[in-house]
């Protein structure tokens, strides 16, 4: 859910499944790939709008997230033997990305929480992989949400000022397809405004978390990771825990 929705005490049982898809392909002679994430949702949430506390039931589609990333430095396209050897002996590379979310969700427009979000957004992003070493990797990324006014909120329209976003994570590679990871983050922006008026809601948070993912079978792995606020100024302070199962074809 928009973590800038004007809910505070929010208290959410949610059951979803999310479909993933992602392809990896040359670009013009560098590792590129494209990604499809789709969610599906069935739970309730309650909070307190305006002082009074409303309940609601969410059963459908969240918004589709596009991805498109390619390597701008290091990495480029190569075959099983070339990746082996980048594997056992890596490069520092260089990125960039360009997510977008299309409203697809569920949308109504006399509710304050929807699955979906009622518009478009747009973030590209930048991102550094560091080698440590043959096992330790350093990654960065830097990025920002571009965000589609919502002109069908409570009867109003909806602004976001852009969400600008660092994160970094520290990761150890024990063997092929087993690695954990500590994650950081911090992300600024994304004040609000309803029908012009200005709202006291600038998100100015950080996270900290670890993943950990290890391979079951060839072509199957198991990821479990964690993660909770450190720093929450405006939106959501929670404790996130997600167990996932990851096949690649």
């Amino acid at each position: 859910m928009d973590q800038s929705l004007p809910i505070t005490g929010v208290d959410s049982s949610l059951d979803y499944l999310q479909l993933s898809y992602q392809r990896t392909f040359d670009f013009a002679g560098r590792t590129a790939n494209f990604s499809a994430i789709q969610i599906a949702s069935d739970g309730t949430t309650t909070g307190n709008v305006d002082g009074d506390e409303v309940t609601r039931r969410t059963v459908g589609m969240g918004d589709t997230t596009l991805r498109w990333a390619v390597n701008l430095r290091g990495a480029p396209a190569m075959d099983r033997e070339a990746f082996t050897a980048l594997r056992s002996n890596p490069k520092p590379i260089i990125g960039m990305s360009l997510a977008v979310t299309v409203p697809t969700g569920e949308y109504e427009k006399d509710r304050v929480i929807n699955l979906g979000g009622n518009r478009w957004s747009v973030k590209p992003g930048v991102g550094l992989i560091l080698p440590l070493s043959s096992s330790w990797l350093l990654e960065s990324e830097l990025s920002v949400a571009f965000f589609q006014d919502n002109d069908e909120f409570l009867g109003d329209t909806r602004e976001q000022e852009p969400i600008f976003n660092g994160q970094i994570h520290l990761i150890k590679r024990f063997s092929r397809g087993f690695w954990a990871a500590l994650d950081a983050n911090y992300y600024v922006g994304g004040r609000t405004r309803v029908d012009g008026t200005r709202n006291k809601d600038l998100q100015r948070n950080s996270r900290f978390g670890a993943t950990l993912v290890y391979p079951l079978a060839p072509g199957h792995a198991l990821r479990l990771s964690g993660s909770t606020g450190t720093v929450t100024e405006t939106g959501g302070d929670y404790d996130l825990f997600s167990v996932s199962w990851i096949h690649a074809f």
